[in-house]
C-alpha cells in the first residue's frame, strides 16, 4: 500500500505590483478597474499560462519584430545611401558584410590579412553568421540574410537581457518591463551587435546577486571581450567592497573576469596580432565621432570659425571628464549616508562613460536601459528619456542624409538642428544621473528602497554594515577600519544617518511602514 502524504503548497514570491508603485503607471489603470487592491496578494496565487516571465517574452517579441519591420524599407530596396538614412533604416550589418569581406569567405581575426575594428568576440560573431548564410559574393539575397539571421540573434539575446532584468529582483520582475519595450531598442536594436554585451553583462549581474561570484565575473570578462564597457561594472564593486570591507566579491569577480578576457584575448593575439591589435589603435587614433559631445563642438568650432579638437586633445579631455566623474560617483559612494545599491552605481559610471566618450552611436542606449530599470524604475523619467533618444535617433540619420548626399532641403536637417538634438540626449542623460545620485543621497526617495529592501542586486552586498564611510558634515562620526567609532555618539551627531553597526536595512523597515505615498516620495 503506497503511503499518502499531505500535499505541502509551495509559496510563491509576492512581488510589487507596479500600478501601486508608480504614480505614473498608476493613471494609466483607470479604463480596467484602477490599480490593483491593497487587500489583494500578488505572487500568491498561480497566474496559469500567463507568468511574468512569459508575458514579458512575449512583449519581447513583439517589439523585436517592430524593430525589424522598421528596417522594412531598406529589406525590400537593398541598403543604399542616402535612402537607408531617409528611411532610417541604416544598420552596420550589411555595410560590414560587404565592406569588410565577410561577403567573400574573409574571417575576422582568423584571416592574416583582416582589420575589423571591433573586440574579438563581435569578430567571431560577424565571421560566424556570415557562414550560416549560404552562397557567395555580396548579393542582395546574401545581404538580406546576413542581416536576417544577426536581427534574430539579437533578438534572441533581448529576451535574455529581460528574463536576467526580472530575475535579479524576484519582487520587481515587471521592471523588466522597460526592456522589453524599450523605444530606444526597438529603434536601434538591430544597429549593431552591442546588444551581445548587454546580454553578457546582464547575465553577469544576475549571477553576481546570487552570490555566484566567479560565474559572474567570466560573463563579465566576456562581455568586455565582445564591448569594453561592461568592464566598468568592476568600479562599482570595488566601490561598494570599500564601503563594506568585503573585498572578496571585488577581488574573485576581477580574476573571474580577467581569466575570461584572456581566455579568448590572448590566442587570436598569438594567431594575429596586428589584427588584434588594430581595434585599440583604431580606437585611439579615430576622430570625434558622431553625436558625441567633441563632434558636436567640433561642428558649431567649424560654423564660428574656431579651433577643432584633434584625436590627442579629444583623448585627453574625455579621459579627464571621465575621470572627474568617476571621482565625483566615488566621493558620493563613500559619502552618501547609506550604502548605494549596485546598479545606481553602475548606471552612473556607465552613463559618465557614455556622455565623456568620444564616440557616441546611437545603439549605445541599449547599455543604459537595463541598468536604468534596476537603477531608478520610474516609468515616467524612463520615457522622458527614451523620447529624447528617439528624436536624436532620427535627427541623425537625417543630418547622415544631408552629409552623404546633399540632395533636396526639405529631406535634410540643418546642422544646429542636429546639434541640439545632441545636446537634449545629453541632458536628459545627465538628468537621469542626478536623480540617481540624489536616491543615493536620500535613500527615502529610492523606490526599491522604500519597500523596506536593501540591495536586491548587490550579491554579497546586500545588508552589509558599513565598514569603511566618510562624513562630509561630521567626519568624526565617519567609520573608519583604523579606529573604533562611539556608535551612539556617531549617530547623535550624523542626524539622520543610521547607526553603522545596525543593518540598515531594519533601519527603513522601520521608517517605511506601507507604500502609501510612493508617488508622492517620487517627486
Amino acid at each position: 500500500m503506497q503511503e499518502t502524504k499531505p500535499h505541502l503548497e509551495q509559496k510563491r514570491a509576492r512581488f510589487v505590483v507596479p500600478s501601486r508603485s508608480d504614480s505614473l503607471l498608476r493613471n494609466f489603470t483607470e479604463l480596467i478597474g484602477g490599480p490593483l487592491g491593497r487587500r489583494s496578494s500578488p505572487g500568491a496565487i498561480s497566474p496559469g499560462f500567463f507568468t511574468v516571465e512569459r508575458v514579458l517574452i512575449i512583449l519581447t517579441i513583439v517589439a523585436a519584430i517592430v524593430s525589424i519591420m522598421i528596417k522594412g524599407y531598406c529589406r525590400v530596396n537593398g541598403w543604399h545611401t542616402p535612402q537607408q538614412f531617409y528611411a532610417t533604416c541604416y544598420s552596420d550589418f550589411p555595410e560590414l558584410f560587404s565592406s569588410r569581406g565577410f561577403a567573400d569567405g574573409v574571417f575576422p581575426f582568423l584571416d592574416p590579412k583582416s582589420m575589423f575594428e571591433y573586440p574579438v568576440i563581435i569578430g567571431l560573431i560577424a565571421g560566424a553568421t556570415a557562414r550560416l548564410v549560404p552562397g557567395h559574393g555580396a548579393t542582395p539575397d546574401r545581404i538580406l540574410g546576413y542581416f536576417d539571421v544577426n536581427a534574430t540573434l539579437i533578438a534572441a539575446m533581448w529576451i535574455v537581457v529581460v528574463l536576467a532584468t526580472a530575475r535579479i529582483n524576484r519582487r520587481r520582475p515587471w521592471d523588466a518591463a522597460m526592456v522589453a519595450l524599450a523605444p530606444g531598442i526597438v529603434l536601434a536594436g538591430v544597429i549593431n551587435w552591442d546588444m551581445w554585451a548587454v546580454a553578457m553583462l546582464a547575465v553577469g549581474m544576475y549571477f553576481f546577486s546570487k552570490d555566484r561570484l566567479v560565474i559572474a565575473g567570466l560573463f563579465i570578462g566576456l562581455g568586455t571581450a565582445t564591448k569594453l564597457y561592461p568592464l566598468l561594472i568592476l568600479g562599482a564593486i570595488l566601490l561598494l567592497a570599500l564601503r563594506s570591507g568585503r573585498m572578496r566579491g571585488f577581488f574573485v569577480t576581477t580574476v573571474s573576469a580577467a581569466v575570461a578576457w584572456l581566455a579568448v584575448n590572448v590566442p587570436i593575439a598569438a594567431i594575429n596580432p596586428a589584427g588584434w591589435r588594430y581595434f585599440f589603435d583604431y580606437t585611439r587614433d579615430r576622430p570625434a565621432g558622431y553625436s558625441s559631445l567633441w563632434f558636436a563642438y567640433n561642428l558649431v568650432a567649424e560654423r564660428l570659425h574656431l579651433a577643432k579638437l584633434g584625436p590627442d586633445a579629444i583623448n585627453a579631455l574625455a579621459m579627464d571628464m571621465f575621470l572627474l566623474a568617476c571621482i565625483l560617483i566615488a566621493v558620493l559612494a563613500l559619502a552618501a549616508p547609506r550604502r548605494p545599491r549596485l546598479a545606481q552605481l553602475t548606471f552612473l559610471i556607465v552613463a559618465a562613460f557614455v556622455l565623456s566618450n568620444k564616440v557616441y552611436s546611437p545603439q549605445y542606449v541599449l547599455w543604459l536601459v537595463p541598468l536604468l530599470a534596476l537603477a531608478r524604475p520610474r516609468w515616467l523619467d524612463f520615457l522622458v528619456w527614451q523620447a529624447a533618444e528617439a528624436l536624436h535617433w532620427a535627427a541623425t540619420w537625417m543630418y547622415l542624409g544631408q552629409i552623404s548626399s546633399g540632395g533636396a532641403a526639405q529631406n535634410n536637417i540643418d546642422m544646429p538642428y542636429y546639434v541640439m538634438a545632441v545636446i537634449l540626449h545629453m541632458a536628459v542623460t545627465a538628468y537621469l544621473m542626478l536623480r540617481v545620485a540624489w536616491d543615493i543621497w536620500d535613500p527615502h526617495l529610492d523606490p526599491l528602497r522604500v519597500q523596506g529592501v536593501d540591495d536586491p542586486h548587490g550579491g554579497l552586498f546586500d545588508g552589509a554594515k558599513d565598514w569603511f564611510r566618510v562624513d562630509l558634515k561630521s567626519p568624526t562620526a565617519s567609520v573608519l577600519p583604523w579606529r573604533r567609532v562611539d556608535l551612539n555618539s556617531a549617530e547623535d551627531r550624523s542626524g539622520r544617518h543610521p547607526q553603522p553597526g545596525r543593518d540598515t536595512s531594519e533601519t527603513f523597515r522601520d521608517s517605511v511602514n506601507s507604500t502609501q505615498g510612493e508617488g508622492e516620495r517620487d517627486g
